[in-house]
């Protein structure tokens, strides 16, 4: 089966990228955003070691290479990046997008994730495994293989897909494997195309708008979601356990905010029924409320690694550090009062914001701690009361992963 997917992925390289259009933008995403990494990984540090081991386990075409060894440079992070794959078509993509960019900091092997142990690399202070575990014969022992390549104090940045949101795909990948099952893969694709252009209205892909990658990436697109071989999604729960079956931990999900059942809920009563549930389970509850999420994305450590690696704004010298945003930029787009208003798909919420959001966001730069923001700010309250209405703050932000914590070196 792996020689199925080599082949598939060395005719349809996914996704598909252009190596000159590195000149114009920087994909960034999640997970594996240095900000990320740094937050939920090392306790808002950056580790000592004078040059960080980085593992993109499943590499294809390049996304999280590129955006990995980009922002590694820019910060002035020394970093050794192994691009791991097992399509050498994907990865000459991505090789492509490194040289675009003049990067020296990336190897490429070619392989599976199950030929790691025998590759002789590691132990990584990071692997980054998206869109990957979903594809493999034994999910569990794939995630071993990467846990055990992990340093002790090391994470990993996970994706694998969600059953709800893809409501429809798995549908159609059945009547597709009826009808086309053992034929050429160019008839594949051209069944594949008959189909979605005479599906009914009643149709759950028809109907679905969360799911794209048919419509909008082409031959490779329409391939990787209704024609893959191997493909299966994760509710939380199944994620938990295949976290545990690979001796990992969760550390948290990315946009936590959508795990949270209370802002999808507008009857306190129910909102009540939910508190007395621990995280995990107010995650599944949250999913199955949604109903919208196509994947999970998340950061583990090892089972071992007894840290509390998740930074928290518990001190005065806790760094506040906006992902993408400018602070001084948005402080002049909020008014008293405001929300921060975001749609997850389809579900429009408003997360809230204290009276004095803009005036603390002015002063977050990513350099100065709490201490020193609360200094500068003019007419500043108390630092109970400053440090409440950050927390307001930050909880909002955090939520849609768009602030962090650092913390002093040391």
């Amino acid at each position: 089966m792996n020689d199925d997917l080599r082949v598939q992925y060395e005719i349809y390289p996914y996704p598909p990228r252009d190596p000159e259009e590195e000149a114009n933008r920087l994909i960034t995403g999640s997970p594996s955003h240095i900000a990320e990494i740094e937050h939920h990984i090392f306790a808002g540090t950056r580790p000592a070691a004078d040059t960080l081991n980085i593992l993109v386990a499943g590499g294809g075409t390049g996304d999280a290479t590129v955006m990995l060894a980009q922002q590694h440079a820019s910060a002035g992070i020394s970093v050794d990046i192994v691009h791991l794959d097992i399509s050498e078509a994907s990865s000459a993509i991505a090789k492509a997008r490194i040289d675009a960019r003049g990067l020296d900091n990336v190897r490429f092997v070619q392989g599976p994730i199950e030929s790691l142990p025998d590759l002789g690399l590691g132990p990584f202070d990071y692997i980054d495994c998206c869109g990957v575990l979903h594809h493999l014969a034994d999910p569990g022992a794939g995630l071993k293989i990467l846990r055990n390549a992990l340093a002790l104090r090391g994470g990993m940045g996970i994706m694998v897909y969600a059953p709800l949101g893809r409501n429809g795909v798995y549908h159609a990948q059945a009547m597709l494997n009826m009808i086309a099952g053992n034929a050429p893969d160019d008839q594949r694709i051209a069944t594949a195309k008959q189909l979605l252009s005479n599906l009914p209205a009643s149709n759950w892909l028809k109907r679905n708008p969360h799911v794209g990658d048919h419509t909008s990436l082409g031959d490779a697109g329409i391939y990787d979601l209704l024609l893959h071989r191997r493909d299966r999604a994760y509710s939380v729960p199944e994620l938990v356990g295949l976290l545990q079956q690979g001796g990992m931990r969760p550390v948290n999900f990315t946009d936590p905010a959508r795990y949270e059942p209370s802002i999808y809920l507008a009857d306190r009563d129910l909102i009540e029924k939910c508190r007395p549930m621990n995280w995990l389970q107010r995650c599944a509850f949250a999913e199955l409320l949604a109903g919208n999420m196509k994947t999970h994305i998340l950061y583990a450590v090892r089972d071992d690694n007894g840290n509390n690696t998740l930074a928290v704004p518990d001190t005065p010298d806790a760094i506040p550090v906006m992902r993408d945003d400018d602070g001084l930029t948005l402080a002049a787009q909020v008014k008293p009062g405001m929300s921060l208003n975001i749609d997850f798909e389809g579900v429009k919420v408003s997360l809230p914001l204290p009276e004095r959001a803009g005036d603390i966001l002015a002063l977050i730069d990513g350099e100065h701690p709490l201490s020193a923001i609360h200094a500068q700010m003019e007419n500043a309250p108390d630092w109970e009361n400053f440090k409440r209405d950050f927390d307001r703050l930050y909880g909002s932000f955090y939520g849609l992963s768009r602030m962090f914590i650092s913390k002093p070196a040391g």
